[in-house]
């Protein structure tokens, strides 16, 4: 049926582009942004976090009020205030052609400016770049940051190096202050880090990867969703050289990818580009996880 792109009013969150193509669909949000808040196979349980309530806000003394939304969403690493909270709170700019939106926010404060753009395929993929642009007249230092928000009660998989290094270290785990590395919810193997969404848990769980192999895996309901991205490269990330890092509480699980931290220059862009495949099994989220910590171990 090819590429259908259209404006459609999804629950609350206003006027917002559809992209689908019989397969699979995605919404982002058009009011607000850029904002990813739906995406599953065709009428399926959106895979996406969604706060309709808009529990989740922060008060940012001076800029208003920030919406976490749910969803996708583009930040700046480090984690600052009152920078990464300026609220995306208004329209967004909207250009589509015949397999791709690209959603551009107007420029923020701090000499930055956002945009999301999204190519779906005939399949059951979508291709996401995320753009960070220096509008400042000087070098700004920060990381691009990726973040997407997903549904309860899912299993995370993010594959760990096994690459051979003799002497040297091979993988990287960053914990947080609030992390309790016993978390019922968190599970570590040689190959692996495993993460339980679970909406009866009493507090949050951040921890952060140096993931080489470029990917890591969600599985909820009958989805799986699979988020994929370049490797571990010869460059400094945040959080002590994490490129990938994962957060969970009783409401959502996040996929989090960091790219390169240094200085970039007036003009100068930060790219982090993802594809997000998804696709509908009969097998439970258990079977999916222990099947690929099976076959990673293998490698």
């Amino acid at each position: 049926m090819g590429i259908q792109i259209s404006e459609v009013e999804y629950k609350n969150f206003g006027k917002c582009i559809s992209l689908e193509n019989g397969r699979i669909q995605l919404i982002a949000a058009l009011e607000f942004g850029p904002r990813i808040l739906y995406f599953s196979t065709r009428g399926s349980r959106n895979i996406l976090f969604e706060d309709v309530s808009r529990d989740f806000c922060e008060l940012n003394k001076g800029y208003g009020t920030w919406y976490a939304y749910g969803g996708h969403r583009l930040w700046t690493a480090p984690e600052l205030m009152p920078e990464t909270y300026f609220p995306d709170n208004s329209r967004v700019s909207c250009d589509c052609s015949e397999d791709t939106v690209t959603l551009t926010a107007k420029p923020t404060p701090f000499g930055k400016q956002f945009s999301v753009s999204i190519t779906m395929s005939d399949g059951e993929a979508v291709t996401i770049r995320n753009t960070v642009q220096n509008l400042s007249d000087a070098p700004a230092e920060f990381a691009p940051w990726s973040i997407t928000s997903l549904t309860t009660g899912g299993l995370e998989f993010v594959p760990l190096s096994k690459e051979q290094t003799g002497f040297l270290p091979n993988r990287t785990m960053t914990l947080w202050s609030y992390s309790n590395i016993a978390d019922e919810r968190f599970r570590l193997t040689d190959a692996c880090a495993v993460l339980r969404q679970d909406p009866e848990a009493a507090g949050p769980f951040k921890a952060g990867f140096n993931v080489r192999d470029g990917y890591a895996v969600y599985a909820v309901g009958n989805q799986i969703f699979r988020k994929k991205f370049g490797g571990y490269e010869k460059c400094s990330y945040p959080d002590f050289g994490c490129n990938f890092e994962t957060y969970t509480n009783k409401h959502f699980i996040e996929c989090e990818i960091l790219g390169e931290m240094r200085a970039y220059a007036p003009g100068e862009s930060a790219v982090i580009e993802e594809t997000w495949e998804i696709c509908e099994t009969d097998r439970t989220p258990e079977d999916v996880i222990a099947e690929l910590i099976s076959a990673h171990d293998k490698i």
